[in-house]
């Protein structure tokens, strides 16, 4: 029978993912098979499964930490916010639905059914599941209609760790506050706590974890430091509010709807535009949208679609990923775009998500993806971006601007070199998981840690 170790949290971005992949990365190196997954996400950072369809990107990272492909399994709902109140809906891989937020609350119970159904998937497969809370495991106004944190953690027997982020101040009071919303027979499923990102010297908390143990009458598996070392695709775009800024050479416009922000993981830090800058830079990018048509406007309310003009005339190269190689186009839809290269794209479904093997112009092979809907028609004036493995073109290059579909193109340091001009080094993905496997051993009280594995 299966084992589920759960990773709740007092709020968002307060590590869970991190600690989902670790244990998921450790318990892989003590020879068990593993699995990760979180029965809800809302996230526009997304990745192809294997099967076809699409995944949250960070179930898609804790999946690598396991040496697995993405399955849509491993996230089986999938909210893909495109507007402030409505989100697409994506079910098991697929696209269910577009829904208000009022509206999606009446279909919880069903999709509390599919997702125990995936997990029950899962569970025939992996000896360990590692599953992720969303948010905060103590909204009490959501309670009865969750499906994603301790009312799923109870259906399926998992024992739950409790992670809050001493970094955001109010530690104590998450803690405790968390602990004393929860309803006994979910209290009772809490084993442990962490305290994730510490900073200084982690013996002068030692206090604190004596009251919070006391207070709270469950172990404290770790008081853990905050680490540069250990980069991981972030969730949603709370990550980019905490990123380090740039130098001035790579720009990329921050649209409203962003989507798939990894795409400039490998670059190091950039410099975040959300409003025309004096500066100019040597690479500008438009990165991918979950609605196109509405970021266009945005653009053009900002006055950034000039900005990015100037950016050009001045010598910088313009960049469009996904929605933004739309926008780069001529017309998006019924709506103009930039006209900065020869291409059209029309709506329609269905929706592409696929990995695919691509080749630069220079012979360079990647491995990218696709997640988009639409249709872009290339001018034959237009020079690929790359040729994918059956030898079609595929996105535009012409005058210092260049447009294409395949997210994870610049992860690869010789692509980036022969389309950007730039040096970047190359990220040992599964090295990174081993040493975040090595920090959470680190800063674990064995007996606790041991405990949570037995």
């Amino acid at each position: 029978m299966s084992r589920a170790l759960f990773i709740g949290g007092t709020a968002s971005h307060v590590g869970k993912s991190w600690f989902t992949a670790a244990f998921c990365r450790l318990l892989l190196r003590r020879g068990e098979r593993v699995a990760p997954f979180k029965a809800q996400n809302m996230s526009n950072n997304s990745y192809p499964c294997v099967e076809g369809g699409e995944i949250g990107r960070a179930q898609a990272m804790q999946a690598e930490a396991c040496r697995l492909p993405a399955m849509a399994d491993m996230n089986p709902v999938l909210l893909k916010p495109n507007s402030a109140t409505g989100s697409q809906v994506v079910v098991q891989g697929r696209v269910w639905a577009e829904l208000e937020a009022r509206d999606y609350y009446n279909h919880t119970e069903v999709l509390l059914g599919l997702a125990l159904e995936s997990y029950g998937r899962l569970a025939a497969q992996f000896p360990w599941i590692v599953c992720e809370g969303a948010g905060s495991v103590a909204e009490v106004n959501l309670r009865e209609r969750d499906i994603t944190n301790l009312r799923f953690a109870e259906r399926v027997g998992a024992s739950v760790v409790l992670v809050a982020d001493i970094e955001r101040g109010g530690v104590f009071a998450s803690l405790v506050g968390t602990m004393d919303l929860l309803p006994p027979s979910q209290r009772a499923l809490v084993k442990a706590f962490v305290v994730n990102r510490f900073r200084g010297d982690i013996s002068l908390f030692d206090s604190g974890v004596t009251f919070l143990e006391e207070r709270l009458g469950i172990p404290c598996l770790g008081v853990f430091p905050f680490s540069r070392d250990i980069e991981l695709d972030e969730e949603d775009s709370l990550g980019i509010d905490s990123a380090v800024a740039g130098d001035g050479k790579v720009a990329v416009v921050r649209l409203p709807r962003i989507s798939n922000f990894t795409d400039f993981r490998a670059l190091g830090a950039v410099d975040w535009i959300e409003a025309p800058s004096a500066r100019q830079f040597r690479v500008v990018f438009l990165p991918g949208t979950k609605n196109t048509i509405e970021d266009l406007v945005w653009l053009r309310e900002r006055g950034l679609d000039e900005w990015v003009r100037q950016q050009r005339a001045g010598g910088a190269l313009i960049v469009g990923i996904c929605g933004g190689y739309q926008m780069l186009g001529e017309s998006v839809a019924d709506a103009d775009g930039l006209g900065m290269l020869p291409v059209r794209t029309v709506m329609r479904s269905p929706k592409v998500t696929r990995v695919v093997e691509a080749v630069t112009p220079g012979g360079v092979g990647f491995r990218g993806y696709e997640i988009h809907m639409g249709i872009t028609e290339r001018s034959v004036t237009c020079e690929p971006f790359a040729y994918l493995a059956d030898g079609s073109a595929e996105g535009c290059r012409a005058d210092g601007v260049m447009g294409t579909y395949l997210h994870g193109a610049f992860d690869e340091p010789a692509v980036v070199r022969e389309l950007l001009g730039l040096e970047i080094g190359r990220v040992d993905r599964d090295a990174m998981y081993d040493r975040l496997a090595d920090w959470l051993v680190a800063h674990s009280r064995p007996e606790v840690l041991e405990g949570l594995l037995a």
